[in-house]
């Protein structure tokens, strides 16, 4: 059993690993832009040859530290190359740096190839060579925060080149972005059920054309010629030779049965006749039927009552003229509302204005990445509700109670959010008892608002059935209350179970919203997890970092997205260290940084844990921020609970404080209480928590402590004499 990590577009990570699961992967868990899998050689081979979504397949072989030239060389040449490599073949290198001391991508993918070759000519007089295109194999070194990641790159070369595209037009999409498209559009099912696929802007094909193999189970690599493993010393060619025969296999018997329902135009004519050369060179043009003409002409094919119309369109960076494209949108709006009644649609805008332009309310959204062009995929059920919306019904006593309670507090509330320039902020909280849910506004001055909708647990003694229906007024309500189309409300919702209500479970749509507090700019993710990157009762708490943080060191524990970082930097902290044991949260945090500016050396980014941190780390700061978890059982880390180990923590803290410095401590244990005997001997303790609660949590007064902890002068003796008798009483 091996470990392989799939690379991939960023957006596509959940998706990758259900299809690697479904390949034969043993374990798949998914980071930023890809998927860390385990199984056998095997597992490898079927997923260089059958994967949609990956775009390669590593192997790694090395992880070690690299913060200076000679330890990347040391490193490298650690490895017997005579176990991969013969002493005359051939290797390519690629390098890719973050946040390290080295930051020289070619001159780091130099030096893993000197390391290579040097080795070769010291040990048998011979050396390999270069070939940067079809190597033997081909060597993938990751630095990130000076260390290193050595893999083998299994594909060779990126996976979503299929084998089948002899040209493409001046904004092509990756076959394996289509493929997400396709499956985000439940294409298969489509299928299944005897739809049609049409694409009324089909470019060079690729949509069409992947949707054709995908329903003839045709092995996305089948065409391909070169993989990285090929020339490996470990290749195992039987195996090898006997999934490519199987695949054959499929693919025949797919492509016998495989419907011709694939319809395809373009206003360009010469696009047209690109994509049925490619379609012919993926061995599927007899089932496609490809026409020209404008995007406002667009209708169902004679005699296909039902299916997909999955698109493309330009978005006016590389394509077209970006004040025309809304007008582009708004006619393939159009067209979708008036003729694809009982249809299906999904399309890929270049933005959420873009997306706006068709008119239409999408049932999901999904943040995907062109290239480097961050976009948004729109699926659409154009069903007669869709097509001639019907009078909605009369609100409910209770729901029309709500509707009341909500624009009273937006009434009460506009001058001063206003005034104080509050973008995102807690609009209701279980005002009423019978509508169990909080309602966040996550806003920013030049874009509409969106709403985070999280229900609470409702009473015992309310039938599920009602509690449904209570919720779906609230998300009603506050988007009558707000001006919020239902698309832009994120829904949380508890589901009964053994041991009492749980939250369900969440979408996974890697869509993240650039929102506004203090007149810093931060990422939100209101779908993915129960917290949505921001907590809003600790905005007071972060303006506090801002006012205390002038040239003082901050660290930041259990940092999670690190606004508090942002915040102390804005407020001219020196530097930054933000610690948290989550690769992702880092991940984040980082964003979060970089969109305010703030990055280079100055604002470090630690994976650890907190407590260990502590222990290892050297550093003295001016400011530390302390915002536990209530719990933790991470099995990266000890066990953590604040009420029982917070004293412990804070104490730690002051061995890394300096003498003026100031500990800020909070959390949100509702049952929390300051074991101030344990403390008060090395510190002084403001409680600021009453002062910390915003205005619209201040009906739950409790939400959240904070305490100001500043170390004490030494003690005279007369101190300890006090506090002594102060003990035996």
């Amino acid at each position: 059993m091996s470990h392989f990590f799939a690379t991939c577009p960023k957006g596509l990570e959940y998706l990758l690993r259900d299809e690697l699961l479904a390949l034969g992967a043993t374990e798949a868990n998914e980071s930023l832009a890809g998927v860390r899998f385990a199984g056998t050689l095997e597992t490898a081979y079927r997923a260089c040859l059958w994967s949609r979504l990956a775009s390669r397949i590593l192997l790694p072989l090395a992880e070690f530290d690299a913060a200076d030239d000679e330890s990347l060389y040391a490193g490298v040449q650690s490895i017997d190359w005579s176990a991969h490599l013969a002493p005359h073949g051939t290797l390519a290198v690629d390098a890719h740096t973050a946040l390290s001391k080295l930051t020289h991508s070619q001159f780091i993918a130099q030096r893993t190839k000197d390391a290579v070759v040097d080795q070769f000519r010291q040990r048998d007089g011979a050396r390999p060579g270069v070939d940067t295109d079809e190597p033997d194999i081909r060597v993938n070194l990751r630095l990130k925060r000076d260390r290193a990641t050595l893999s083998l790159d299994l594909a060779g070369t990126p996976l979503h080149r299929r084998g089948w595209r002899e040209q493409q037009g001046e904004a092509p999409l990756k076959e394996n972005l289509a493929a997400a498209m396709l499956l985000r559009a439940h294409w298969p099912q489509v299928y299944a059920d005897g739809g049609a696929l049409l694409d009324p802007m089909c470019g060079s094909g690729t949509l069409l054309i992947e949707g054709a193999l995908m329903a003839a189970d045709v092995a996305a690599g089948l065409r391909r010629e070169y993989f990285g493993f090929l020339g490996w010393q470990q290749h195992d060619i039987a195996l090898w030779r006997g999934l490519l025969e199987q695949a054959r296999e499929r693919a025949e018997a797919g492509l016998r049965h495989l419907r011709p329902a694939f319809f395809g135009s373009d206003a360009d004519p010469r696009m047209v006749q690109v994509a049925k050369r490619n379609a012919q060179e993926a061995g599927v043009a007899g089932f496609l039927t490809l026409e020209k003409h404008e995007v406002a002409h667009a209708a169902p094919p004679a005699g296909q009552a039902s299916g997909l119309v999955i698109t493309n369109p330009p978005y006016g960076e590389r394509l077209g003229d970006r004040a025309q494209m809304p007008q582009l949108y708004r006619a393939l709006g159009d067209a979708l509302r008036e003729r694809f009644t009982g249809w299906r649609a999904a399309v890929l805008a270049g933005d959420a204005e873009l997306g706006r332009a068709l008119g239409l309310h999408a049932d999901k959204r999904y943040a995907l990445y062109n290239g480097a062009l961050e976009t948004v995929l729109l699926t659409f059920d154009l069903s007669p509700k869709e097509t001639a919306p019907r009078e909605r019904k009369p609100l409910s006593p209770g729901a029309q109670m709500l509707k009341n309670r909500l624009e009273k507090t937006v009434r009460h509330q506009r001058k001063r959010l206003a005034r104080e320039g509050v973008f995102c902020w807690r609009a209701y909280d279980q005002d009423l008892p019978e509508y169990a849910a909080a309602i966040d506004v996550y806003g920013r001055p030049d874009a509409e608002p969106w709403l985070h909708v999280q229900e609470y647990r409702a009473p015992a003694d309310v039938p599920v059935d009602v509690a449904r229906t209570r919720l779906r007024e609230i998300v009603r309500v506050a988007g009558e209350v707000f001006g919020v189309p239902r698309e832009r409300i994120a829904l949380k919702t508890r589901e009964r179970g053994k041991g009492g209500a749980k939250y369900g479970r969440f979408d996974q749509r890697g869509e993240f919203h650039e929102v506004e507090e203090g007149g810093l700019r931060f990422l939100v993710n209101l779908t993915d997890y129960l917290d949505t990157g921001l907590f809003l009762d600790h905005r007071l708490v972060r303006a506090k970092l801002r006012e205390l943080a002038r040239d003082k060191r901050f660290l930041n524990l259990f940092a999670y997205t690190a606004t508090a970082s942002v915040y102390a930097a804005a407020g001219g902290a020196r530097d930054t260290t933000s610690v948290d044991l989550s690769g992702t949260y880092l991940e984040w945090a980082s964003r979060n940084l970089a969109l305010n500016g703030f990055t280079g050396a100055a604002h470090r980014l630690v994976q650890a844990d907190a407590t260990t941190f502590l222990r290892q780390d050297r550093g003295h700061y001016g400011m530390i921020y302390v915002d536990p978890p209530t719990f933790s059982n991470s099995k990266r880390a000890e066990d953590f609970d604040v009420q029982r180990d917070h004293a412990a923590l804070l104490l730690a803290c002051a061995e890394r404080l300096a003498s003026d410095g100031v500990v800020v401590f909070s959390n949100n244990f509702r049952r929390f209480k300051l074991d101030v005997d344990a403390l008060e001997e090395r510190f002084t303790i403001e409680d600021w928590s009453a002062a910390s609660i915003p205005f619209d949590f201040a009906r739950r007064a409790d939400i959240h402590g904070c305490w100001l902890l500043r170390l004490r002068a030494q003690a005279s003796p007369w101190e300890d004499s006090v506090r002594h008798l102060r003990g035996r009483r």
